[in-house]
């Protein structure tokens, strides 16, 4: 190959293909640290790239996780507030009926324990009806057991459509119909002091009905809240091992870059200078 020919700049070439490959790496290291990430397209680095997504998919599918348990939380706020309120409710239904077994209180009293005792049972029935969440009634008997699959709640909290990702709150709660019709409370009476004890009895199966599902709605709660924690380490593990694979080491990528600069600028140089060698040559003619 000969250097000497005024025609062809074989050196000249030479230098542009060298600061055409080292301006490339400039440019790719000015890209890596403005972006803080090493791949940034799958030519950099295909298999990284594909481990990054999937772990990327995986961190975003659990953050909607935990905004799914944060609503599954308010909803079992919901639940056992309303709950609450009839337990309440059935106390005071308690109270009157005790006060209405006792032989010690005229025909009068007995009508006005029933009307409130009537009142009650009516507000105990209006919570069951009227207590929902984002649109669904919580207390109607939806969220049993015994109602069909396809018909039952799942809170999703993992990546994917396993059972062991999503807690079922038929299966956990199992709330039957919280009325009074369902209690067994609808047909008492206080007006008599016989009534007021055969009420008794049954205010009281009711009201053990009612403690233990608030006491599978508290199970389900702290379970709801130990998940949250799962997740949380589980996303945070998932973003350092994503970090690790996709995100650029700035001093490196810093020491990379001026050295390619420096490359670079030298290649300049050396393109300059084979240029001049057509010159030396016509020096030669003359």
């Amino acid at each position: 190959m000969s250097t000497n020919s005024i025609i062809n700049n074989t050196l000249s070439n030479t230098a542009q293909r060298f600061l055409d490959i080292n301006s490339k790496r400039v440019g790719q290291s000015i890209e890596r640290v403005s972006f803080g990430t090493r791949v940034n397209k799958g030519a950099d680095d295909v298999a990284s790239l594909a481990v990054s997504e999937s772990l990327r998919s995986d961190i975003r599918a659990l953050r909607q996780g935990v905004r799914n348990l944060n609503d599954g939380i308010s909803m079992i706020n919901v639940i056992e507030g309303a709950l609450n309120e009839q337990a309440g409710s059935i106390i005071r239904l308690k109270e009157l009926a005790t006060q209405g077994a006792s032989g010690t209180i005229g025909q009068f009293e007995r009508q006005t324990l029933q009307l409130e005792f009537t009142s009650l049972v009516a507000e105990i029935d209006r919570i069951a009806a009227t207590t929902e969440f984002n649109g669904r009634t919580l207390l109607d008997g939806s969220l049993a057991q015994t109602i069909q699959s396809s018909q039952q709640s799942s809170v999703q909290i993992g990546i994917d459509s396993e059972n062991a990702s999503r807690i079922n709150l038929n299966t956990e709660l199992d709330l039957s119909a919280s009325t009074s019709t369902q209690l067994g409370i609808n047909n008492l009476s206080v007006t008599t002091a016989t009534d007021a004890q055969t009420a008794l009895n049954q205010i009281d199966i009711s009201l053990d009905a009612l403690n233990s599902a608030r006491g599978r709605t508290g199970a389900l709660q702290n379970r709801f809240i130990k998940a949250l924690g799962n997740l949380g380490v589980s996303i945070e593990n998932l973003t350092a091992a994503d970090s690790s694979i996709r995100d650029a080491d700035i001093a490196e990528e810093i020491a990379q870059l001026t050295r390619n600069q420096i490359i670079a600028q030298a290649s300049v140089t050396m393109v300059g200078q084979t240029n001049l060698a057509g010159q030396n040559l016509l020096n030669i003619l003359q």
